[in-house]
Protein backbone atom coordinates (compact mmCIF):
# COMPACT_ATOMS: atom_id res chain seq x y z
CA UNK A 1 0.00 0.00 0.00
CA UNK A 2 1.72 3.44 -1.44
CA UNK A 3 0.53 6.07 1.52
CA UNK A 4 2.08 9.54 0.80
CA UNK A 5 1.08 11.65 4.27
CA UNK A 6 1.28 15.47 4.20
CA UNK A 7 3.31 15.77 7.66
CA UNK A 8 3.23 19.44 7.67
CA UNK A 9 -0.48 20.00 7.77
CA UNK A 10 -2.54 16.72 8.58
CA UNK A 11 -5.98 15.72 7.99
CA UNK A 12 -8.56 16.22 10.64
CA UNK A 13 -9.35 13.51 12.49
CA UNK A 14 -12.97 12.82 11.37
CA UNK A 15 -11.57 12.74 7.72
CA UNK A 16 -8.75 10.45 9.06
CA UNK A 17 -11.73 8.12 10.74
CA UNK A 18 -13.88 8.90 6.97
CA UNK A 19 -10.98 7.40 4.71
CA UNK A 20 -10.64 4.16 7.12
CA UNK A 21 -14.41 3.47 7.16
CA UNK A 22 -14.07 4.10 3.04
CA UNK A 23 -10.98 1.84 2.81
CA UNK A 24 -13.15 -0.82 4.14
CA UNK A 25 -16.11 -0.97 2.30
CA UNK A 26 -14.08 -1.02 -0.62
CA UNK A 27 -11.68 -3.83 1.05
CA UNK A 28 -15.85 -5.80 1.65
CA UNK A 29 -16.48 -4.79 -2.25
CA UNK A 30 -13.30 -6.71 -3.32
CA UNK A 31 -13.31 -9.54 -0.96
CA UNK A 32 -16.93 -10.21 -2.43
CA UNK A 33 -16.13 -9.52 -6.21
CA UNK A 34 -12.95 -10.34 -6.65
CA UNK A 35 -10.84 -8.85 -9.91
CA UNK A 36 -11.87 -8.86 -12.95
CA UNK A 37 -15.07 -6.16 -13.64
CA UNK A 38 -14.96 -2.96 -15.61
CA UNK A 39 -14.29 -0.47 -13.72
CA UNK A 40 -18.34 1.36 -13.55
CA UNK A 41 -19.53 -2.38 -11.57
CA UNK A 42 -16.67 -1.40 -8.88
CA UNK A 43 -18.05 1.99 -8.68
CA UNK A 44 -21.69 1.15 -8.35
CA UNK A 45 -20.80 -1.68 -5.81
CA UNK A 46 -18.67 0.95 -3.79
CA UNK A 47 -21.77 3.04 -3.82
CA UNK A 48 -24.19 0.46 -2.53
CA UNK A 49 -21.20 -0.19 0.60
CA UNK A 50 -21.00 3.07 1.35
CA UNK A 51 -24.78 4.01 1.14
CA UNK A 52 -25.08 0.91 3.63
CA UNK A 53 -22.49 1.90 6.24
CA UNK A 54 -24.15 5.87 6.32
CA UNK A 55 -20.92 7.78 4.04
CA UNK A 56 -22.65 10.37 2.29
CA UNK A 57 -20.96 10.60 -1.18
CA UNK A 58 -21.71 11.89 -4.52
CA UNK A 59 -21.07 10.30 -7.70
CA UNK A 60 -19.74 11.35 -11.03
CA UNK A 61 -19.48 14.64 -10.13
CA UNK A 62 -18.85 16.87 -12.88
CA UNK A 63 -16.27 19.46 -11.95
CA UNK A 64 -14.70 22.26 -14.60
CA UNK A 65 -10.95 22.33 -15.55
CA UNK A 66 -9.74 25.93 -15.60
CA UNK A 67 -6.39 27.09 -17.69
CA UNK A 68 -5.59 31.06 -17.15
CA UNK A 69 -8.72 31.77 -15.12
CA UNK A 70 -11.12 30.05 -18.21
CA UNK A 71 -12.83 26.95 -18.12
CA UNK A 72 -11.27 24.64 -20.90
CA UNK A 73 -13.24 21.67 -20.48
CA UNK A 74 -14.40 19.17 -17.30
CA UNK A 75 -13.81 16.26 -15.78
CA UNK A 76 -16.55 13.72 -13.57
CA UNK A 77 -15.00 12.16 -10.50
CA UNK A 78 -15.78 8.58 -10.02
CA UNK A 79 -17.05 9.27 -6.28
CA UNK A 80 -16.57 11.91 -3.73
CA UNK A 81 -17.12 11.03 -0.29
CA UNK A 82 -18.50 13.52 2.63
CA UNK A 83 -17.05 16.21 0.50
CA UNK A 84 -13.94 15.66 1.59
CA UNK A 85 -12.29 12.54 -0.02
CA UNK A 86 -11.53 11.82 -4.09
CA UNK A 87 -12.07 8.12 -4.86
CA UNK A 88 -10.51 6.99 -8.86
CA UNK A 89 -11.34 3.39 -9.46
CA UNK A 90 -9.55 1.40 -11.84
CA UNK A 91 -9.49 -1.92 -12.99
CA UNK A 92 -6.40 -2.56 -15.18
CA UNK A 93 -3.41 -4.51 -14.82
CA UNK A 94 -0.90 -2.02 -13.11
CA UNK A 95 -1.12 1.36 -11.73
CA UNK A 96 0.74 3.95 -14.04
CA UNK A 97 2.89 6.98 -12.65
CA UNK A 98 -0.01 8.82 -14.78
CA UNK A 99 -2.71 6.64 -12.77
CA UNK A 100 -1.25 8.78 -9.37
CA UNK A 101 -0.63 12.37 -11.32
CA UNK A 102 -4.53 11.91 -12.42
CA UNK A 103 -5.34 11.50 -8.83
CA UNK A 104 -3.48 14.31 -7.41
CA UNK A 105 -5.08 16.68 -10.49
CA UNK A 106 -8.66 15.62 -9.57
CA UNK A 107 -8.13 16.45 -5.98
CA UNK A 108 -6.72 20.10 -6.92
CA UNK A 109 -10.15 20.28 -9.40
CA UNK A 110 -12.23 19.40 -6.51
CA UNK A 111 -10.00 21.67 -4.43
CA UNK A 112 -9.92 18.66 -1.97
CA UNK A 113 -6.72 17.62 0.11
CA UNK A 114 -7.67 13.72 0.32
CA UNK A 115 -7.86 10.81 -2.34
CA UNK A 116 -7.84 7.57 -2.75
CA UNK A 117 -6.54 5.38 -5.80
CA UNK A 118 -8.24 1.69 -6.21
CA UNK A 119 -7.36 -0.18 -8.52
CA UNK A 120 -9.72 -3.49 -8.13
CA UNK A 121 -7.36 -6.01 -10.18
CA UNK A 122 -5.14 -7.03 -7.59
CA UNK A 123 -5.17 -10.25 -5.68
CA UNK A 124 -6.03 -8.39 -2.40
CA UNK A 125 -6.80 -4.69 -2.41
CA UNK A 126 -4.11 -3.37 -0.39
CA UNK A 127 -2.03 -3.68 -3.08
CA UNK A 128 -4.13 -2.14 -5.42
CA UNK A 129 -4.21 1.27 -2.99
CA UNK A 130 -2.76 4.41 -3.32
CA UNK A 131 -3.67 7.55 -0.97
CA UNK A 132 -2.51 11.02 -1.90
CA UNK A 133 -2.94 14.39 0.60
CA UNK A 134 -2.36 17.14 -0.76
Amino acid sequence: MNMKLNAQNPLPEETETMIHDVIGCCIAVHRELGPGFSEKVYVRAICLELAANGLPFEQEKRYDVRYRDAIVGSVRLDVIVGGVLVLEIKAIEELAPVHHKQILNYMRVAGLRAGLLLNFNVGILPDGLSRRVL
